[in-house]
């Protein structure tokens, strides 16, 4: 014989509901949106890392557009009463920039290009042959490459480039290229792993060759890690010392950094000089980096998750 549950009632004592045999019935709490409380430790590390670099710089501005006796009053940090273009124009003079700025602009132009084409193909060639000893063991010696600082191989390198005639910009660019395609290969190799592989044999399918796959295919989908690997290597080019005053034997044919190197000691106390130098030679980078740091960060997310 089946039994029959009585069925519980609610009643409202003193605005509480509560159930017959007298327990209260407890309501859902409702919960506002959660707020995130700061990290405190960390905005002081980034208010620190920002200060060291905001300060040299407007340090670098302010003492570039001073008068030579402004330049020398021990007051690095005032700004300049009256701006004076005085710093720039002797540096123009001084270090011939012309001449400098186009030499490093055609180094690091092909330094971008050379990493970024050379770099796709040797990651989608890795990518596609996974499964083969010899193109994953080749990614572990690119990747290894990586902790070799050049320092360690500057001799060889200076006489390599010396007995084959490259110790000019041509050498510094391949060998820009070269260092830089461990680290570009590492990110597109990444970058690689987010594009399903559908789309390539369905483009297979319609008889398209790897040739064409590559092109008209895979390369259009790396635009935004292209443009993160160009950008890494456009600040590694334009910023390198070492390399080209070690490679370049002929000092017209030197890039920016080095030039103002060879001209420092013209400088003498001309504080505003210096300073209006360097700003004109790393004035390129900032305003580069400014412009496509978006790009920079689109990349980096996007190759870090798998699709």
């Amino acid at each position: 014989m089946a039994t029959v549950q009585p069925a519980l009632a609610l009643e409202e004592v003193d605005g509480v509901r509560t159930l017959e045999g007298g327990a209260p019935l407890r309501r859902g709490r409702k919960q506002g949106p959660a707020v995130e409380r700061p990290d405190w430790p960390l905005t002081i590390v980034l208010i620190i890392a920002a200060v060291t670099v905001l300060v040299p710089l407007y340090v670098t501005i302010s003492m570039a557009f001073k008068t030579q006796a402004q330049a020398v009053d021990g007051n690095a940090f005032s700004l300049p009463a009256p701006f004076s273009l005085e710093g720039f124009v002797t540096a123009w003079q001084l270090t011939n920039f012309p001449a400098a700025f186009v030499i490093s602009v055609l180094v690091t132009a092909g330094t971008v290009a050379g990493t970024i084409v050379l770099g796709a193909f040797a990651s989608f060639a890795i990518h596609r042959n996974w499964d083969r000893r010899f193109f994953r063991w080749s990614f572990f010696y690119l990747l290894a490459a990586m902790f070799i600082p050049f320092p360690v191989l500057a001799l060889p390198q200076i006489q390599l480039t010396g007995l084959t005639g490259l110790d000019n910009p041509v050498g510094v660019t391949l060998l820009h290229i070269m260092f830089q395609l461990s680290f570009s290969i590492l990110l597109f190799t990444a970058f690689l792993r987010s594009i399903p592989h559908e789309l390539e044999e369905s483009a297979r399918i319609d008889g398209a060759s790897t040739w064409q796959v590559f092109w008209k295919l895979i390369f259009p989908l790396l635009a935004p890690m292209s443009a993160t690997v160009g950008i890494f290597a456009f600040l590694a080019s334009w910023n390198d010392f070492m390399m080209p005053s070690l490679i370049t034997s002929d000092p017209q044919l030197q890039t920016l950094p080095v030039v103002q190197s060879i001209f420092q000691t013209q400088f003498s106390n001309n504080y505003n000089v210096s300073f209006a130098s360097y700003l004109m030679a790393m004035a390129p980078a900032i305003i580069v980096y400014l412009f496509a740091q978006r790009w920079v960060m689109e990349g980096v997310t996007q190759g870090a998750v798998k699709g």
